[in-house]
């Protein structure tokens, strides 16, 4: 397995979906993770699978929507460990509605949680990964923005189209660092994913027919692992890429 063994990685809405999937493959890769999040019991639980399994990991309480939650993780993490290797910014809320069915406070919640978080993120573990001679940020996209059809998805699809354009800046920008900043843009069984799925009139089965591997990915064994990829030095000359890991579903050409 591709090897991250002693790295120290964080990743935020590390309890649940695709953020536990990810925080268990790094893990099983040998790393030491630190599960951020806003629900302590959900992170305890990751916690425990990722002790079970012989891996490390830390459990930090915060809210990537609050700017000083946000300089007392990274803080607290880099203190502690000596530094930051990899950084997953996966936690995101989103409004899912019509345009003209969104308010401004919905936009808000989407945008502070999505790519302000990201970018605060960012720029705080900068500086320690750049003393550690380089490190790895994973950020999290999405195809809603170039899907035939991006009905119901405003808020969220311009909110993922911000993160990947800051990605590719910050990947053209901290290059010379050593830090190399990519995308992923999963199709995953996350929680909020099955529960759309299963809200959909014509059923679950409608939307698969649209995934030529006609099944949604596994969070750990299909988007945390490529995720792990992307953090290890296997991957040390790819930067400033967006990655689809969505079973073909998109086409990003």
């Amino acid at each position: 397995m591709t090897d991250v063994t002693d790295k120290i990685a964080l990743v935020t809405g590390a309890g649940q979906g695709v953020g536990r999937g990810i925080a268990l493959a790094l893990a099983a890769g040998g790393a030491r993770v630190i599960l951020a999040g806003r629900t302590e019991t959900k992170l305890e639980a990751v916690h425990a699978e990722i002790v079970a399994a012989g891996g490390q990991a830390d459990v930090v309480s915060a809210d990537v929507r609050k700017a000083p939650d946000i300089d007392a993780l990274v803080a607290s993490v880099a203190d502690r460990h000596g530094g930051i290797d990899i950084l997953v910014n996966n936690a995101q809320q989103a409004v899912l509605a019509p345009l003209l069915g969104i308010d401004d406070e919905e936009l808000l919640l989407t945008f502070e949680s999505g790519p302000f978080a990201t970018f605060r993120m960012m720029k705080a573990v900068h500086p320690h990964m750049k003393r550690r001679g380089g490190g790895a940020i994973i950020n999290l996209v999405s195809s809603t923005a170039i899907n035939w059809d991006s009905s119901g998805t405003a808020a969220y699809s311009a909110a993922k189209q911000a993160i990947g354009a800051m990605t590719r800046v910050a990947a053209s920008e901290w290059g010379p660092d050593g830090i190399r900043v990519n995308n992923i843009a999963p199709l995953a069984g996350s929680p909020a994913m099955l529960a759309w799925l299963d809200a959909k009139p014509e059923g679950p089965d409608a939307y698969l027919s649209t995934i030529p591997m006609r099944r949604i990915g596994d969070p750990q064994r299909d988007i945390g692992r490529v995720v792990l990829f992307l953090a290890s030095d296997d991957a040390a000359y790819i930067t400033g890429a967006t990655i689809p890991v969505d079973g073909g579903q998109a086409n990003w050409n």
